[in-house]
């Protein structure tokens, strides 16, 4: 399989130990190339000289992670973004992201208001710099929708990251210009929704992701995730959708080159 995990936290200090040995790893499985989202700013830096050390094999988007929000001071927010504007104009990083709305958190101290107003802002940046979006979106695909349904359509697109809406809803955020990105609990038995969901997602719209060191597939629950694992997520899809899984490695490698410009 050639496999391309779109949704990987490698940045994260779980892979400091053994990060170059885990790249080694995830080439050994056949997965080309990860892309690193950011999520927040006391991250860019570190990330961006992450990938500049990638060799080519490391791309990153840079944004503000929904669950970051309630750790950041509300003052920053404008001073955030104007950074955030100079670095992806730079051409630092090939999406903006992640970003998006999440509504456990807005329970707890990063209100759902202030997750819109940061969200536009980035879909803003993403709209006048022509880069994919990722978005995270958790118990609130309703509310996130109408959000990106009265902004508009996006120029370049985007991606629901690990997606957890209904099969209802995949025609209306296809609309949209948006791919959908499916990860570790695709591969539960017990996770229905997610399987009508993945069956019902058009072929030209559909990308794998690890999310690690989250998420990891069934056959290595309570296991840190790593993007190696990422061919039994291609695997378990591929038997969901009754296709070939070497095909459908290949389709969404493909779908992920095009998106990210690869």
């Amino acid at each position: 399989m050639e496999l391309f995990d779109t949704h990987c936290h490698l940045d994260r200090p779980e892979f400091d130990a053994d990060r170059d040995a885990l790249l080694t790893r995830a080439r050994a499985a056949g997965v080309g190339h990860v892309l690193v989202p950011a999520i927040g700013p006391a991250w860019w830096d570190g990330l961006l000289a992450l990938v500049e050390q990638g060799g080519g094999h490391l791309s990153c988007g840079l944004g503000i992670h929904p669950q970051e929000i309630p750790t950041l001071d509300p003052a920053d927010d404008d001073r955030s973004i104007r950074r955030l504007g100079d670095l992806l104009e730079a051409g630092h990083a090939v999406a903006v992201g992640e970003c998006g709305l999440d509504a456990p958190t807005a329970e707890n101290g990063g209100s759902m208001e202030r997750q819109v107003r940061l969200l536009e802002a980035q879909l803003g940046l993403a709209r006048d710099l022509e880069l994919p979006v990722i978005l995270h979106v958790f118990r609130c695909q309703g509310e996130a929708v109408r959000v990106l349904e009265r902004f508009g359509k996006l120029p370049a697109g985007g991606v629901l990251h690990s997606y957890s809406g209904s099969a209802e809803l995949v025609k209306r955020w296809s609309r949209l210009d948006l791919h959908f990105s499916f990860t570790g609990p695709v591969t539960f038995e017990r996770s229905r929704r997610i399987h009508e969901a993945a069956r019902a997602v058009p072929a030209d719209r559909l990308l794998l992701e690890s999310d690690a060191p989250d998420q990891p597939p069934a056959g290595h629950r309570g296991e840190r995730n790593e993007p190696a694992f990422l061919p039994e997520v291609a695997r378990a899809l591929a038997a969901l959708r009754g296709e070939d899984a070497e095909e459908l490695a290949a389709r969404t490698t493909l779908n992920a080159r095009r998106l990210f410009g690869y």
